[in-house]
């Protein structure tokens, strides 16, 4: 999930993005057929994992929600702290520009969203849902573009995305966490400090992490916390380098092996299970009501235009700079992509709303608002090439 800027890393990063939309169509397909019950039935089965009486017993979605998708963070962890120590967060002056528009990015749609649905509590619960970029699809449909897209413009998407999956990772922990279990939280503080000390002690191989963050994963699950963040907690433990020089830590080397399946199995999995939505009987009013109006334009006009704005405000006060080869046309194209919310918006739908004409509406409004986003921005940037 790391940019790659050859030819076999702009395929794989392109089909990656094609895997998730061929998810995301097949869903809608199959909810709007005949099989739409055994759809629905295979999702909601429940299936226990463990051993009685330690066996925990949930629903198929609720096991890909909780659980693939812990791995998806882990790796999204992962990339957070590659960047953050050699990556292209690691430098000041290269690591301002996609802070700022990010922050735009965020607020901006939330915004947006909030002054659509204002006068209704239950629907404001969903204020963040726009706020989030799709790692996957947005780099993929950027990848599309080839030579015709600077590197440095496609460095600054990643980081963007993945500053913008640390705001969201707040968000989920600060906003929609509830019921909290003291003393499961206690165990988790405890596995966390496990991980640390295994950081500390220089201990580079790999299983010792991935089985504390396994408990610690357990012990979020049943804390009232999202179990997802039990997957970043353990990767920024995962150490990127040793203690003695030029010595290699397993952290990069987990992320290559892990972004495959996150990549071509967990994240459309995701898709496929949370993107199917029946339209049997959605009217044009139900289409814009104030939910789904709210993300698909919190998404389509209040990305580009949050991720556009700061980062022309940094550009011109000399925090940041332009990415080099960049044309402003370019870099308002890959903010329209800002836009594809997909995944991480289905995921913080999935939290705010458990209702299922709300839950229907957030697929509509993220569908909707992400298509929009991915096709605009693609004609804008194929449009313009590298000055």
């Amino acid at each position: 999930m790391k940019p790659e800027t050859d030819a076999k890393g702009v395929n794989r990063e392109a089909a990656a993005g094609l895997a998730l939309l061929a998810a995301a169509v097949l869903a809608l397909i199959v909810a709007n057929s005949p099989l739409r019950e055994n759809y629905e039935t295979l999702l909601s089965t429940r299936l226990p994992i463990g051993v009685p009486p330690f066996a925990i017993t949930k629903s198929l979605l609720h096991w890909i929600n909780d659980g693939l998708m812990a791995v998806f963070f882990f790796v999204v962890g992962l990339e957070i702290k590659r960047e953050v120590v050699r990556g292209a967060l690691s430098n000041r002056k290269t690591a301002s520009l996609p802070v700022i528009a990010a922050f735009g990015g965020m607020v901006v749609p939330a915004m947006i969203y909030a002054s659509i649905n204002w006068d209704n509590d239950i629907a404001l619960r969903g204020w963040a849902i726009p706020a989030a970029t799709d790692i996957a699809f947005a780099v993929g449909v950027l990848a599309l573009l080839g030579s015709r897209v600077p590197p440095a413009l496609k460095v600054f998407l990643l980081a963007l995305a993945i500053i913008d999956d640390l705001g969201a990772i707040l968000i989920i922990a600060f906003f929609y966490s509830s019921g909290l279990s003291v003393s499961a939280l206690a165990l988790a503080a405890a596995g966390i400090v496990l991980l640390v000390l295994l950081n500390r002690s220089n201990v580079l191989r790999v299983w010792p992490y991935l089985l504390v963050g396994a408990i610690v994963w357990l012990c979020v699950l049943k804390s009232g916390v999202h179990a997802t963040l039990a997957g970043v907690a353990t990767a920024l433990a995962v150490p990127l380098t040793g203690v003695k020089k030029g010595q290699e830590g397993p952290l990069e080397s987990l992320e290559n092996r892990l972004s495959p399946w996150v990549s071509f199995v967990i994240l459309p999995i995701f898709a496929f299970a949370n993107a199917g939505v029946s339209l049997t009987g959605l009217s044009a009013a139900q289409v814009v009501s104030p939910i789904p109006l709210g993300i698909a334009l919190g998404l389509f006009i209040g990305k580009p235009l949050g991720i556009y704005t700061c980062a022309r405000v940094a550009i011109s006060s000399g925090i940041g700079a332009m990415p080099a080869g960049a044309s402003q046309v370019q870099l308002f194209g890959t903010a329209i992509l800002g836009g594809i919310g997909f995944t991480m918006s289905l995921f913080i739908g999935m939290l705010a709303f458990h209702g299922p004409l709300e839950s229907a509406e957030v697929r509509v409004g993220v569908l909707a608002g992400s298509l929009m986003s991915a096709v605009v921005g693609y004609l804008v940037l194929a449009r313009h090439r590298t000055v």
